[in-house]
């Protein structure tokens, strides 16, 4: 049987703690596009990059993986020098990868809820119902966080039913909204891409957090219609000029 998408960018990753170099042939290095402005392109192939990594005795757990058409993200933990929690996201052409994006921050937590930044179910479900949360998740963002208009919180999320695994917030809902109502502290500004399967949904944005230039991409699980479970990264965006390659964050 032959593997998806999905399984293979989950080998790939896993191969940065096993160093095995096969699972390397999923991506099309002539024609791959780097995103992490912080990673060089074409500089190291990956295959040798991830040996090299590999010696450094990493721990990579692929928490959840999903497909949506040409594109594949996970939600992934890392332990190098420092334990992460990141996305990353991969399009996919002619059956390769040749796009990579990812957003990745330092391990927090547990919040308020004692929830951590990964925990929670991880298992896709409702597939039929896919084009419909994102389109509900996508009016959620760009009418609450963008827009700034608040009541859409309580309007779009179970209130009593909600997870929250953000290290910034809880459970409870007054600590976003304050977040949200001081746009020095919290800014989303752009919408950049929406991905979805099933009940999942990530979102890509940028904007401003505590004044820096930032990458925020928020992984929302929707039931009956609500958002009922929201994780997150924020990562800070490097000054132009510290950039490694030229291809932008988004």
């Amino acid at each position: 049987m032959e593997k998806s998408n999905k399984d293979r960018i989950s080998a790939l990753l896993k191969s940065i703690e096993t160093g095995d170099p096969g699972p390397v042939s999923v991506v099309n290095e002539a024609r791959y596009i780097q995103h992490n402005p912080q990673t060089h392109e074409g500089s190291e192939g990956l295959a040798s990059l991830f040996k090299r990594l590999s010696q450094t005795s990493p721990r990579v757990n692929i928490v959840r993986a999903f497909e949506d058409g040409d594109f594949v993200f996970a939600h992934t933990e890392y332990d190098f020098s420092r334990r992460n929690i990141g996305f990353e996201v991969f399009r996919f052409e002619d059956g390769q990868a040749v796009e990579h994006w990812d957003n990745i921050q330092k391990r927090m937590g547990p919040n308020g809820s004692d929830h951590s930044m990964v925990d929670g179910p991880t298992e896709v479900r409702d597939v039929e119902q896919t084009e419909e949360n994102r389109a509900f998740v996508r009016a959620f963002v760009e009418t609450a966080l963008i827009a700034g208009n608040l009541d859409q919180i309580e309007a779009c999320i179970n209130t009593s039913a909600y997870v929250e695994h953000s290290p910034q917030f809880s459970d409870n809902l007054t600590a976003l909204r304050t977040a949200l109502a001081d746009r020095n502290a919290l800014n989303y500004q752009h919408l950049h891409r929406v991905l979805a399967e099933g009940d999942f949904v990530l979102t890509v944005c940028e904007g401003e957090y505590q004044g820096t230039h930032s990458a925020f991409y928020d992984l929302y699980r929707v039931a009956d219609g609500k958002i009922v479970e929201h994780w997150d990264t924020v990562e800070s965006i490097a000054p132009r000029s510290e950039w490694k390659n030229d291809n932008g964050k988004f």
